[in-house]
């Protein structure tokens, strides 16, 4: 068994030729039978024996195969390639991995549902995730981004009851389209995120034709201290490409692999696909004095004001070659940034850089970064050791910083990027619902929407299908909430609901008189007078339209 070292910086475990290919235990002795068991006698009966390794060891091997499925973003695949810059960027930004157009940066790539299960139909209505790991050499950077450019929430402490009510109903373990509603009617600061999430931006044909929005504002650092802001807008060379409600749902039940099959079988083929990156870029001042709050994540920033600059493209050309090793065990942070690269005071995005890393420790253990996807191509911290699972050796290094007996080198110079000064007391803070959080809703259904032939009458359609499952007072609260953001839109919404909700019902009548209901089967008065039973029915012959005797209906 050999090791290569790839163009990640990675080390992966690679097949000698030259070696024997047989089947071995844990400790690399060989099995000359793989299949058989040892047991008292020949036959088929007997006793299985406990020194028999070859099988106990397969056993524990096969009861230990899955680790926790991530909390959201759990169903997902990826794929290698890079980014490249087509911009110079060196006016905002002094990351290295941005320094000169035409350089390029080693990236993996992971596209996922948002609330499906993993091994749920990927072609479900979802906000997808696209996260990117670009392993620049100072340090891994983490994109953890979506394809839509507004969040649900903008208060981190409600991201719990997000996720609870937009999964499966803990009783039943059943979705419970009254607990999604009920959720949304009391956090209508998510109404911008449900208009996007009930139109057909929410179910892409496939991952290669959805955009990727950063959602949370960044910022781009420079070496002197100074900073600007940042979103990130990542736009498909694809094109934008939707399924309708049918489509989504007809694929799922035909090929719920389709979004990850297509995306394999495209880059297998030879068609790469790729997303070129703008950053609408906001200086300190203008960001302060701006009406629209930058760091919530609830609202986007116009282009009108904040233009889009392209500065990079994306490429992924490469498969993974075992996709619990290099996918399944991939590990995503925003807290991952390098130079160049900061957090920003966006409450969310405080909230991920300790979510996601938390996460990664509870699902993969304390040293997921030595997995192969996760390590970065330069790594040396001699105060974090041992824990589970280490083979990191750090040999004779102290493990304390300083040391006079071991002499660091010292990095790129950066002056540190203050974001502000902070002076104030400590208070309980939530977001109140304002006028404003209905703005861009509207401006979403009246001018968006309206572009697009048959798309305002598609999110009535999706929003109608999935409320009319929801109980008569919910549904009622949700009509004031669209009606807020227009009146047109809550009208519509409303017709449409009650009318699905009508055929839902008439379906629930129909499917219980199917169930309480018995065929008609006469029998002669006298086969019942000789087994000493009650008549079924009259001695004279059925109606014609007497075919069913009902029970309890």
């Amino acid at each position: 068994m050999t090791f290569t070292t790839v163009d990640l910086g990675r080390t992966v475990v690679d097949h000698d030729d030259n070696e024997a290919s047989y089947m071995t235990s844990m400790n690399g002795a060989p099995i000359l039978h793989p299949n058989s068991s040892q047991r008292i006698g020949s036959q088929l009966r007997g006793n299985l024996l406990l020194q028999d390794v070859n099988l106990i060891e397969m056993i524990q091997s096969l009861d230990r195969e899955r680790v926790p499925e991530r909390v959201v973003h759990a169903r997902g695949c990826g794929a290698y390639g890079y980014f490249e810059v087509i911009r110079d960027m060196t006016d905002v930004t002094s990351a290295e991995f941005l320094g000169r157009v035409g350089k390029r940066t080693s990236v993996f790539a992971r596209f996922s549902t948002t609330t499906g299960e993993k091994g749920s139909p990927e072609t479900i209505r979802d906000v997808r995730g696209a996260a990117f790991k670009l392993y620049t050499s100072e340090g891994n950077l983490d994109w953890a981004f979506l394809s839509q450019p507004v969040f649900s929430i903008r208060d981190g402490a409600k991201f719990p009851s997000f996720v609870h009510a937009t999964k499966k109903n803990p009783q039943t373990g059943l979705p419970d389209h009254t607990m999604f509603w009920d959720y949304f009617n009391n956090n209508p600061e998510a109404i911008h995120f449900l208009m996007f999430l009930f139109s057909d931006r929410s179910t892409p044909i496939d991952f290669q034709h959805a955009d990727i929005f950063s959602v949370n504002t960044y910022r781009f650092t420079k070496t002197d201290g100074s900073f600007s802001y940042v979103k990130i807008h990542i736009k498909s060379n694809q094109g934008n490409q939707y399924l309708s409600a049918a489509e989504a749902k007809k694929i799922a039940g035909e090929d719920p692999d389709h979004m990850t099959r297509v995306l394999h079988d495209d880059i297998e083929a030879g068609k790469s696909p790729s997303w070129d990156v703008y950053g609408q870029i906001i200086s300190p001042d203008v960001a302060e004095g701006y009406p629209i709050d930058i760091f919530d994540p609830t609202k986007t920033l116009p282009s009108k004001d904040f233009p889009y600059r392209p500065f990079g493209r994306i490429v992924l050309n490469k498969n993974v070659g075992d996709n619990f090793t290099e996918a399944e065990q991939a590990a995503f942070s925003p807290a991952n940034v390098v130079p160049g690269w900061a957090l920003s005071p966006d409450p969310v995005l405080q909230l991920r850089a300790f979510a996601y890393q938390d996460a990664q420790r509870y699902r993969l253990g304390a040293n997921f970064i030595q997995l192969p996807t996760n390590r970065p191509k330069n790594s040396f911290n001699p105060l974090r050791r041992d824990g589970a699972a280490n083979y990191q050796g750090l040999g004779g290094t102290a493990p304390y910083y300083p040391s006079s007996f071991q002499d660091l080198g010292t990095a790129r110079q950066y002056a540190p990027a203050i974001d502000e000064n902070w002076n104030g007391r400590v208070v309980d803070f939530e977001s109140k619902l304002t006028e404003d959080d209905f703005v861009q809703p509207r401006d979403f259904w009246e001018r968006v929407l309206a572009k697009e032939p048959g798309q305002q009458d598609n999110l009535i359609t999706n929003v109608a299908e999935h409320l009319a499952q929801a109980l008569p007072e919910v549904r009622n609260k949700t009509y004031s909430l669209f009606r807020r953001v227009h009146q047109d839109l809550g009208r519509k919404i409303r017709l449409a609901t009650e009318k699905e909700a009508e055929k839902l019902e008439l379906k629930k009548v129909a499917k219980q008189f199917e169930n309480l209901s018995l065929p008609f089967q006469p029998r002669s008065a006298r086969t019942a007078l000789d087994k000493n039973e009650d008549l079924p029915c009259s001695l004279d012959p059925p109606a014609p339209n007497a075919g069913l005797i009902s029970r309890n209906f």
